[in-house]
């Protein structure tokens, strides 16, 4: 995720872009970027999906965005909390579920 605001009439290429020049990553790993507005109210995320860079825009029409904060440079989220994110919900009330543990004898 963007660690901050981002000017809402980039496109996916400039996002793409910016992607590269800014945080160093490839934009082209099939990794989902999220970009936020000023207005916490407008989403846009960009991904590689194999054949053609997709944009996605959301502006939620109440509330806003409860963005999650910044640890070593970058916020990272789990796919629930993502989910949770472009809900509109809290995302902090979002886990990424529990590893199911090997069962130490079989039968």
């Amino acid at each position: 995720m963007a660690t901050r605001p981002v000017d809402f009439r980039k496109g996916a290429g400039s996002l793409a872009a910016m992607v590269k020049a800014e945080y160093g990553a490839d934009p082209f790993t099939g990794v989902v970027y999220v970009f936020r507005a000023k207005r916490a109210d407008r989403v846009k995320l960009v991904w590689w999906d194999g054949t053609g860079l997709c944009l996605m825009a959301k502006t939620l029409e109440q509330g806003a965005f409860r963005w999650p904060g910044i640890q070593d440079g970058v916020m990272r989220l789990t796919a629930a909390q993502l989910g949770a994110l472009l809900e509109g919900l809290d995302w902090r009330r979002m886990h990424g579920g529990r590893r199911a543990q090997a069962p130490q004898i079989a039968g």
